[in-house]
């Protein structure tokens, strides 16, 4: 289970509920968050070369890229350069999105990274192309919700200017759905849900990739040998960090 932070954590949690007889390795790449301040050929060779290492050191049955940037822009690069490991990607639900709005104004809150990917836009061009989707790059959630996770407090005024621009109102109709693009923004939807203008869907794709992980890996009627592990590519991961994997039920390696 891959993430630039701990976001991860959202599809973890929905993994382990659909699989209980399978151990994981969370893989947090804190070493290179937030991917948003990098050029996209240096960010795909670091996270191309840091797969190398961390398939040749664990050698896992399967990877679940629960990260929205760094999947739309290295998810095909990783399948071609390691063709037997069968890898679930995380993209914005811009599909079940558009089936399921009302009112045809339907949001993106992601990171930079991942509005400006071609691959989001051609999400939209192939699945919702009879809907208004406002794509709304935030440079500060991501930390933000890093920062909230680990106890701290955010303002709620610095809360609701990251998300206010996904809120439109134009000639009779709103915005009813808001697509978490971003793994790290569920562990904040309850503030997002108090700051919001008015009531939205907001749309957590976490579910939908462990399923899709759950229907690639056979069950086992027993429980798998080994333990729930967490690795941080810094090597340093600071107090309030061990404490939130523990309370995940991962032991920091």
């Amino acid at each position: 289970m891959f993430d630039s932070g701990i976001g991860g954590l959202t599809v973890l949690r929905e993994a382990r509920v659909l699989m209980p007889e399978r151990h994981f390795i969370y893989v947090a790449d804190d070493a290179g968050f937030p991917y948003g301040g990098w050029e996209e050929p240096a960010l795909k060779t670091h996270i191309i070369a840091l797969f190398g290492k961390l398939l040749n050191e664990h050698n896992p049955e399967i990877c679940v890229i629960a990260c929205n940037t760094a999947f739309t822009l290295v998810g095909s690069d990783l399948r071609a350069a390691f063709p037997h490991m069968p890898f679930v990607g995380t993209v914005p639900a811009i599909k079940p999105a558009a089936e399921r709005t009302r009112s045809g104004l339907v949001s993106v809150l992601a990171t930079p990274g991942t509005v400006k990917r071609a691959y989001t836009r051609d999400l939209i061009q192939s699945f919702a192309t009879q809907c208004d989707v406002r794509l709304v790059g935030s440079e500060n959630l991501a930390r933000m919700a890093e920062a909230y996770i680990r106890g701290e407090t955010l303002s709620d005024e610095a809360v609701r200017a990251e998300i206010i621009p996904c809120f439109v109102d134009e000639m009779g109709r709103k915005t009813d759905i808001v697509v978490l693009a971003c793994t790290h923004y569920p562990f904040v939807a309850n503030l997002f849900r108090k700051l919001a203008p008015w009531p939205v869907d907001w749309l957590d794709p976490a579910e939908a990739i462990a399923r899709q992980a759950r229907r690639l890996v056979p069950p086992l009627e027993t429980l798998a040998p080994g333990e729930d592990i967490a690795v941080f590519t810094s090597g340093k991961p600071d107090f309030a960090t061990r404490r939130l994997m523990q309370g995940f039920g991962l032991r920091v390696v």
